[in-house]
């Protein structure tokens, strides 16, 4: 029977608020994040990630986002995505808006990789909105398949 340590989930819940609090970022910076008016900050661009047993996959959601801008950097088990999302061209006055909801401008997206990545192979391509990300794992965080002698 396993025994309750509430220092262990005390820890966790600790964790957790010091994620909640890193999201934010500095003060003021989530407002780079707001690309959906009227309903505060979120992250952009929307990400699945997901592995295999040789790599890490990124697939991030970009649609109009100029690829020349898209910048990605790999350091301390950390992605970073920050390009500009293009703002509606044309010289539409904003008073002449009935509805905005496509909004646009710089923004920066950290992801945490949950293994170590080999950064001189990281791979990237954009395609009709999605950026795809191929991050080779280390050496040290493949699985290792380990023989057992028989005496």
């Amino acid at each position: 029977m396993a025994l309750w340590n509430p220092f262990a989930d005390l820890e966790t819940l600790r964790q957790e608020i010091d994620r909640a609090f890193a999201d934010f970022g500095p003060a003021g910076e989530s407002s780079h994040a707001a690309f959906l008016p009227g309903r505060g900050p979120r992250r952009y661009p929307l990400v699945n990630l997901h592995e295999d047993q040789d790599h890490l996959y990124v697939e991030a959601l970009a649609p109009g986002v100029n690829p020349a801008s898209l910048n990605l950097t790999v350091a301390a088990n950390q992605l970073t995505i920050s390009g500009e999302k293009r703002r509606m061209e044309g010289d539409v006055r904003p008073e002449a808006f009935h509805r905005s909801e496509r909004a646009g401008g710089k923004f920066v997206r950290a992801i945490e990789l949950p293994v170590e990545v080999n950064e001189s192979a990281v791979a990237a391509e954009y395609k009709e909105g999605v950026l795809v990300v191929s991050l080779p794992k280390a050496e040290k965080a493949k699985p290792k398949q380990i023989n057992v002698k028989v005496s």
